[in-house]
């Protein structure tokens, strides 16, 4: 009978278990020194070698001729028990049996002596299911079992088991495996099995495990069932993954705002029947890897990729600024909880989100508004040093001077304005310094004002009138109640100790505050 590539192999002594060495030295040297404990919790994500070691330990206790703490798999002990026939070896699944009439049988089983081995070892899969009637039944026969019996349980979800029952036993951490180490079994397998596998190929099938040997394996062999040879575009094709290369088209499609491009590759993953779900992940792993390497000096240690892909991401997040790359994130995210509502389209979810990405003006969030601020004060630093300040139409649509408006400007043009020798007349803009003060005050008088003062910036000219600025227009109509007003005003007087007379008090939605802060940047301009 065929067996899955997975079953088939699945390791027969701690040696053959890849990566998780951490526990399997322990292991094996308890075994040696026969110092093994009555309980063990094994925990980690799936496939990561938990049940296989519980598997191995169950052998190893009760081989009649163990090898440095391993089993020798050739006695009889050993073959019955990777036959599936040794009845003192009782493998459960918690999820299927996790009432206390499941522990009370155990606990009446217990008293007898093992029929064939020398332990009789319990199996406990996904012990986290368990009730908890159950967990208390168990408590007292896991911290004083028989000496002939062994308890292993292990679980993917820690955090749901009591403390209680983490404290009777000892507890191994099982990490997910790196690509690396996922490859080379990878590389083994497919030698013995005369599969066709290469090494982009292999990459591919490794990083889609995300850390399981067990998901690697069946990906394995899922893709080698279309009887060629395994490359990237194979395994991404029979996986349902986009390759690199779509990943770079769209990005660079949304940092140059080629919108047929990106809309073409929507139209290709609809058409190919893949999930725009998958891809979205992807599109959020590729960010990921962006921020990395835009702040960390040593990228290449924290991301999973060859040094062609790695060299090729580097070059290509040294052109997103990196408040772009927060605004970009920040709309993945949000693009990612809008398609799992129920009857939505996620063609148009995707098609929507990614024009988002690429038009910072149809956002009016935090990361939108600092992105374009920044690319303003670039723009207004480069211009500064060639004497000229040029105001692009695509961020706003009207142009002010310091000393009077300019006309509005059309979409293919910009307005080129000559920066005005420093006037001891002209009004300065800056920062009203006591306005934290001030909003933490009013926040601590009225907490429904929290989301407006929060967020708000407040600005002040020489003549003494305060623009604040807000994100949206409840928040604008909020601040404008004549109450609150009022409270602003007495509040500012306070709090620079009379030094600001205010005589004019404006406030501004989220649509004006670039075009200020704009302003106070023109002001400064020597």
């Amino acid at each position: 009978m065929y067996r899955a590539l997975y079953r088939k192999w699945r390791p027969l002594d701690f040696d053959d278990v890849c990566g998780q060495e951490q526990v399997t030295d322990i292991l094996k040297y308890q075994v040696a020194e026969k110092k093994t404990s009555h309980a063990y919790l094994f925990c980690g994500s799936r496939g990561t070698g938990k049940t296989s070691c519980a598997k191995i330990l169950a052998k190893a206790v009760n081989c009649l001729d163990p090898k440095n703490g391993n089993p020798c798999n050739a006695c009889a002990a050993c073959r019955s028990i990777d036959n599936g026939t040794a009845t003192d070896v009782i493998e459960m699944d918690a999820a299927s049996n996790t009432g206390v009439d499941n522990v009370r049988d155990i606990k009446d089983e217990i008293v007898f002596t093992p029929a064939e081995l020398r332990y009789r070892v319990y199996i406990i899969d996904e012990v986290h299911m368990m009730s908890g009637s159950a967990f208390n039944a168990l408590l007292k026969t896991l911290e004083e079992p028989p000496s002939h019996v062994l308890f292993i349980l292990a679980t993917t979800e820690l955090h749901k088991l009591p403390s209680t029952i983490i404290s009777r036993c000892q507890r191994y951490e099982f990490r997910r495996l790196t690509t690396d180490v996922i490859m080379k079994r990878l590389f083994t397998i497919a030698e013995t099995e005369a599969i066709e596998l290469d090494q982009s190929g292999a990459r591919v099938i490794a990083r889609t495990a995300q850390g399981g040997m067990r998901d690697a394996v069946s990906l394995l062999e899922l893709c080698a069932g279309r009887k060629q040879r395994i490359d990237a575009d194979l395994a991404a094709e029979t996986l349902g993954l986009g390759n690199r290369d779509a990943l770079f088209r769209v990005v660079n499609s949304i940092l140059h705002k080629d919108y047929p491009t990106l809309y073409g590759e929507i139209a290709d993953i609809t058409m190919s029947s893949r999930d725009i779900s998958v891809f979205w992940q992807e599109l959020t792993d590729f960010y990921r890897d962006m921020l990395i390497a835009a702040t960390v000096p040593n990228a290449g240690e924290y991301l999973d990729l060859t040094e062609v892909e790695a060299s090729a991401l580097l070059e290509l997040s040294s052109e997103f600024p990196f408040e772009r790359l927060i605004y970009h994130t920040r709309v993945l995210e949000e693009a990612q909880a809008a398609m799992l509502r129920p009857g939505v389209s996620r063609r148009t979810v995707a098609e929507l989100f990614l024009t988002r990405m690429c038009e910072e003006r149809l956002s009016f969030s935090a990361e939108a508004l600092l992105s374009r601020i920044v690319k303003l004060e670039n723009e207004v630093s480069r211009l500064r040093v060639e004497g000229t300040v040029a105001i692009p139409s695509q961020e706003m649509s009207v142009a002010k001077t310091v000393d009077e408006p300019a006309p509005a400007v059309t979409p293919k043009k910009e307005a080129m304005v000559a920066a005005p020798a420093p006037s001891a007349e002209k009004p300065q803009l800056r920062k009203l310094s006591c306005f934290r003060e001030v909003a933490e005050k009013m926040i601590a008088a009225k907490p429904s004002l929290v989301g407006a003062l929060s967020t708000a910036t407040a600005l002040v000219d020489q003549s003494g009138r305060v623009l604040i600025c807000v994100e949206n227009g409840f928040y604008k109509d909020l601040l404008e109640r004549e109450d609150v007003r009022n409270a602003i005003l007495r509040n500012i007087t306070d709090e620079s100790d009379g030094e600001i007379a205010v005589t004019a008090l404006e406030i501004q939605c989220a649509d004006k505050r670039e075009e200020d802060l704009l302003g106070e940047l023109l002001n400064s301009v020597e």
